[in-house]
């Protein structure tokens, strides 16, 4: 079943951030959800074959023999795969000598002995296989799952569907595959009979004895066939008979299915980056966990006006937990949606819910302002934006738990509230005990799920009530735990001088958003379409016929069939069409047709970016980014809805969409202020490296100084292909690039990228024992940090996997230095706002880009701002080289950085 996954879906569309390919253990794993929702067995088994070595190549040597390897992107997938099934306590089989189908007809035969769970009966057996060989299995209580399409699409195969198909039934279906043959296993059937004919002998004699019994009496060339292949027949039924007697190390009570492991999940799951299988599988199969059967035992109410201000004096003292309700959402967009409740959680175990009508508005507007109230959220950032729209502010948000797991759990790819109870406190996130009316009246008192469809309003608000107050008992019970686990991994100043006051800092920024010049994007759009039009027709004139550019199979008969270019990477539609085989293919061709096409992606690429960015344009003619915390796992913000920090960049026409960010109403400019190769800076300060310092210290050109060491000439004679090769390396070892990497990136072979890799390590030494030495700690420790502390956990790095190690050890060494980036910026981000702040400017920043800040300037304050931002980013860290920071300014965000 993995193999034929690997096959049905395609290699370049399947692999983690880090380069490991997963198609064939997505799609093995979204199979296996699917059978374990829709069959909801109570056992559970997955056989593996060993190798091809078996009892059956000892008797045929050819047995299988014309199969080909298995690609290596698969083989390397097969240890994750069983990763997978531990996560998922499935219980997996092998057994030296024998193949998985001898397994599963083992279990079988024991499975028909056992008996069903409640009663005597034979147990029903549900076979999953691609292996037409199981067919001898089905029975009346044994059907096969077998697919049709990829592994996607499943027939159920019973003895009726057999008979239907090949006029015999399954226990005489071995015989058939023995007299026709099976390809696949390189078992040839006697020539010019099919399953037709073998089908009618089978029958007239009683199976495949009364054949052999009755050879010399079948007639015609059919029959002399027979006669001349009866040892053929014999052995591929020796064969094929799948063995059901194996001495297996688990019997079936062990293969009693218990659930999985939640936290392994998270773990597995992160590492492959399968969020959306996650979401289905927790989504449609609930694991056993018995505690968390168990909510919050919490007492609620719902308080308005005086009843509210009463029991906040009374009861919200100390650390307190807020959860806010908004119907229409909580983004930072103008058009997203208000504070409607709120929900608190006290240390007394006591809850209220609070609804923002006229009267109770104020009471909750004075207590959240009170700097002394020290509120704890999740995912504080979107409902600071929906309190905003009500006039409400927050003084003090003394934590977050979505931060805080993420930064115990920097790898994981969720952090939802519910499912982070379930894995730290064992609760599920509903209230239980004695709520008071008249949230503990009506059946859908304490559920978490808001779409009930309920009979009333009044049910349904109080079973909105009932959810918001199980959020904030979630929080407040989750926040020492969290807190324990982040002061035992050392990330608590982290947290409290970093990323916790981000949060408001960010939050200012979503509100604020950056100004559009729509008609400047609206012409760019028809500029980019009339690019498109004119690839696509330039391409069609080099091959004088016009296709579907974005067709993979056309493209593949114009490259391959009709141009004869040399073969890409073969997937299972042929060979790859993507842009880095394209890329690489033009490369070594400079076929007309392939630059065409790749202009004509380019393009297109360009015109969606812009279209995407005229659609999040708000009603205030500004666009409103949201910043995430919690995505990237070396600590850089990332940017959604939309994107603002993949805006291209590389190219001219790229950069021409940075002209449509401009200056807004009532300001001077934009600022825009970049670190100068801030990750070579951190690379020289942590490897401690003299001649990377005397670079920086004197100001030279980092890469001429480097080039001329490396290639031993003067600076002056360092020529423009030296300084790219040595910028493409000093950035590339950061990254862990390899000898190949370097040669593929700078199109030169890979001897010469290994000599020069050499050359760069004999004149910077300590730069290469920085990069050994920083694998070896990880791999004692189990993590990196950076120059702040910020943790990045790597159990990869004493993997038996050699490709999953091997990315382990490129994070390794490139967590520390763009993590370390990623931490001085936002700590420069921290000091710019209280700047500003404290000296009452008006001048505001707008975004963060990857080493970049971006400011809109008030009347009159361009120098004390530039003063701000140069003093504050280049003060970020103490280094042994100086912080160099670049400023510019201009009416639009291209202008400003160019």
């Amino acid at each position: 079943m993995a193999y034929r996954a690997f096959y049905a879906l395609p290699v370049e569309n399947f692999s983690t951030t880090t380069g490991q390919v997963t198609n064939a253990v997505y799609g093995f794993t979204a199979m296996l959800i699917n059978v374990l929702r829709d069959e909801q067995p109570t056992h559970v088994a997955v056989a593996f074959d060993v190798s091809r070595t078996t009892f059956r190549t000892a008797v045929y040597e050819e047995y299988k023999a014309t199969r080909s390897a298995a690609p290596a992107e698969f083989g390397g997938q097969v240890p994750l795969i069983r990763e997978v099934l531990d996560a998922l306590a499935v219980s997996t089989l092998s057994l030296e000598g024998y193949e998985a189908d001898d397994i599963i007809a083992t279990l079988v035969r024991r499975a028909r002995a056992h008996g069903s769970v409640d009663s005597a009966s034979p147990m029903d057996v549900v076979i999953c296989s691609g292996d037409r060989d199981s067919f001898q299995l089905i029975g009346n209580d044994v059907t096969i799952l077998y697919p049709v399409r990829g592994v996607s699409e499943m027939t159920r195969m019973t003895p009726e569907a057999v008979t239907a198909k090949y006029g015999i039934g399954p226990e005489l279906y071995s015989d058939l595959a023995a007299l026709v043959g099976e390809t696949s296993d390189n078992l040839p059937g006697v020539p010019g009979v099919g399953p037709k004919t073998a089908a009618k002998w089978l029958v007239a004699y009683d199976g495949l004895d009364g054949v052999v019994a009755a050879a010399d009496r079948i007639t015609g060339k059919a029959g002399e066939s027979l006669r001349a292949h009866l040892g053929d027949v014999l052995r591929n039924r020796q064969l094929n008979r799948l063995v059901d007697d194996l001495d297996l190390s688990l019997s079936v009570d062990d293969l009693l299915w218990q659930g999985w492991d939640r936290d392994a999940v998270h773990r597995v799951f992160d590492g492959l980056e399968f969020r959306v299988l996650r979401d289905r599988l927790f989504a449609t199969i609930s694991a056993p966990e018995p505690e968390a059967g168990e909510g919050f035992d919490v007492h609620g109410t719902s308080l308005t006006g005086q009843a509210a201000q009463t029991w906040l004096t009374e009861h919200a003292t100390g650390r307190v937990a807020l959860a806010v309700h908004s119907t229409g959402g909580m983004g930072p967009s103008p058009s997203a949606g208000a504070a409607d409740a709120v929900a608190v959680a006290a240390p007394d175990d006591i809850t209220a819910y609070l609804p923002l009508d006229d009267e109770t508005l104020p009471v909750v507007r004075s207590w959240l302002g009170d700097v002394t109230t020290a509120v704890v959220m999740h995912d504080a950032k979107a409902q600071l934006h929906a309190l905003h729209r009500v006039g409400i502010e927050v003084a003090t948000v003394a934590g977050d738990t979505a931060l805080s797991a993420y930064l115990t759990r920097p790898d994981q790819r969720s952090y939802d509230l519910a499912d982070l109870s379930l894995r730290h406190l064992g609760r599920a996130l509903r209230l239980d005990g004695d709520a008071a009316d008249p949230l503990a009246t009506g059946d859908h008192a304490g559920t978490d799920t808001l779409d009930l469809g309920l009979a009333t309003a009044a049910d349904n608000a109080t079973a909105i009530a009932s959810a918001e107050m199980a959020r904030a008992a979630g929080v407040l019970a989750l926040d020492p735990v969290l807190a324990a686990e982040l002061a035992e991994r050392e990330g608590v100043d982290l947290m409290d001088k970093v990323e916790l006051p981000l949060v408001g800092v960010l939050v200012a920024m979503e509100r604020t958003g950056i100004a559009v010049d729509g008609d400047h994007l609206a012409t760019l759009e028809a500029h980019y379409g009339m690019l498109v039009a004119q690839a696509a027709s330039e391409a069609f004139e080099v091959i004088g016929t016009e296709i579907n550019l974005g067709s993979p199979k056309q493209l593949q008969v114009v490259l391959f069939d009709e141009l004869g270019l040399p073969k890409t990477k073969r997937i299972k539609t042929g060979f790859t069409t993507d842009a880095e085989s394209l890329q690489d293919l033009y490369t070594r061709t400079e076929h007309p047709f392939l630059l065409h096409l790749l202009a004509h992606r380019d393009a297109s690429r360009l015109r969606q970016t812009v279209e995407g960015l005229l659609a999040a344009v708000a009603p205030d003619g500004r666009i409103h980014t949201t910043f995430q915390q919690t995505i990237a796992a070396t600590g850089r913000l990332s940017s959604m809805d939309p994107n603002l920090q993949n805006i291209p960049i590389r190219t001219e026409e790229g950069r021409r969409i940075r002209e449509g960010f401009v200056v807004g109403d009532g300001y001077d400019t934009l600022l825009s202020a970049d670190y100068s190769q801030i990750e070579m800076r951190i690379m020289a300060h942590l490897s401690g490296d003299e001649g990377l310092i005397e670079a920086f210290r004197t100001g030279e050109d980092l890469h001429r100084f480097v080039g001329a060491r490396v290639f031993g000439v003067d600076p002056t004679e360092v020529t423009s292909a030296m300084r790219s090769k040595v910028k493409a390396m000093s950035y590339g070892l950061a990254y862990g690039l390899s000898a190949f990497g370097l040669s593929r990136q700078l199109t030169i072979g890979v001897d010469e990228a290994r000599d020069l890799m050499s050359e760069y390590f004999e004149r910077f030494g300590g730069v290469r024992t920085y990069l050994a030495g920083v694998v070896d700690e990880a791999r004692r420790s189990g993590w990196t940090a950076t120059i702040l502390g910020r943790r990045r956990y790597l159990p990869d790095l004493t993997s038996d996997n050699r490709q999953r190690r091997e990315i382990a050890e490129r994070m390794a060494l490139n967590a520390p230095i763009q993590g370390s980036a990623a931490d001085l910026i936002k700590v420069a981000m921290l000091g710019v706002a209280a700047d500003l702040r404290e000296q009452g400017l008006t001048s505001r920043m707008l975004l963060q880009v990857h080493d970049e800040l971006v400011l809109e300037i008030g009347p009159g304050e361009r120098e004390t701002v530039e003063q701000v931002v140069l003093a504050r980013m280049g003060g970020a860290a103490e280094l042994t080289v100086p912080l160099d920071v670049s400023v510019g300014v201009g009416r639009s965000w291209f202008d400003a950085a160019h």
